[in-house]
């Protein structure tokens, strides 16, 4: 029986520095012990000089990944030279603090991905926020075109896709991934869900510190992919942005990405998003004119 390859991409950069070599380990520890035996672990570090080098050499000798180290333009632009690398049919991008923590996950993932002859496959996750808890991240694909449907660990791909694509788009810094996703649902690739909850992450500190960048690309995200779609001004990328209110005609044009059966769960699921971020701007806006009031 044929058993594709599969390549695991992970970005790294001064890891010893920022006391991230434990997670590493658990990653690398975890990935060894998975049922499928096809895997290469490709590492491409940002020619770290913290003593992350010597570290990834011993796991070289030991046969645990194969590693390239040299300067890049963010993680992005790593991921894209793993693509280029990656001998896998499939692929797929966790960060150096993430793991898989179901050790038949890729055995499972892959098959799925054969049966339905995918073009990428999505799942539910658990995510470690900064402050020290953690939530399950269950996939909502419906909510692509407004919101993160899904983080990109629980994603895997198939290269030849990616490919096609062009990789990720460099410059978005933060939501390079995102946008990805988009560009793989307009572009009517197939997707598949595995019903099985494969990885834990840790939510990127970066989107939560810098708020102003994440308006911003998702604002020029909204412009490259539905300009064909609807003519979009400041004003109105501005509310999409902020509280997810799309234009009815382009709402219309989107859901036609979708199978006919789902599109009066892709308007419900859109009224809901749109409902709840309108009221946490609302309260956000309450508790501001009462803190200026002293109230």
């Amino acid at each position: 029986m044929y058993e594709p390859d599969v390549s695991i991409i992970i970005p790294t950069s001064n890891i010893v520095e920022k006391d991230q070599s434990d997670d590493f380990t658990l990653l690398l520890n975890l990935l060894d012990k998975q049922t499928y035996e096809y895997i290469e672990n490709i590492v491409i570090d940002n020619a770290s000089n913290d003593g992350t080098e010597v570290l990834l050499k011993e796991y070289k000798n030991s046969g645990y990944i194969s590693f390239f180290t040299e300067h890049d333009r963010g993680k992005f632009d790593a991921m894209n030279k793993g693509i280029l690398r990656a001998k896998g049919k499939y692929v797929a991008f966790p960060s150096c603090d993430d793991f898989y923590h179901d050790i038949t996950a890729i055995t499972d993932i892959v098959n799925v991905m054969e049966q339905e002859d995918a073009d990428f496959c999505f799942f539910p996750s658990y995510c470690r926020h900064p402050e020290g808890y953690v939530f399950q991240f269950v996939p909502a694909m419906l909510s692509t075109f407004q919101v993160v449907p899904c983080p990109r660990q629980a994603f895997f791909f198939k290269k030849s896709v990616l490919t096609e694509l062009g990789g990720f788009d460099e410059k978005f810094k933060l939501l390079a991934d995102y946008e990805l996703v988009i560009r793989l649902v307009l572009g009517r690739y197939k997707g598949v869900m595995f019903d099985g909850n494969a990885v834990t992450y840790k939510l990127g500190e970066q989107v939560e510190r810098h708020s102003s960048q994440v308006e911003a690309e998702l604002n020029h995200i909204f412009y490259k992919n539905y300009k064909n779609l609807y003519p979009l001004t400041d004003e109105i990328l501005d509310r999409m942005v902020k509280i997810s209110e799309f234009p009815k005609p382009l709402l219309d044009r989107l859901s036609q990405y979708f199978p006919e059966e789902d599109k009066d769960l892709f308007f419900e699921r859109y009224e809901m998003l749109y409902k709840m971020r309108t009221e946490a701007v609302k309260n956000l806006r309450e508790q501001e004119r009462r803190e200026r009031q002293g109230l």
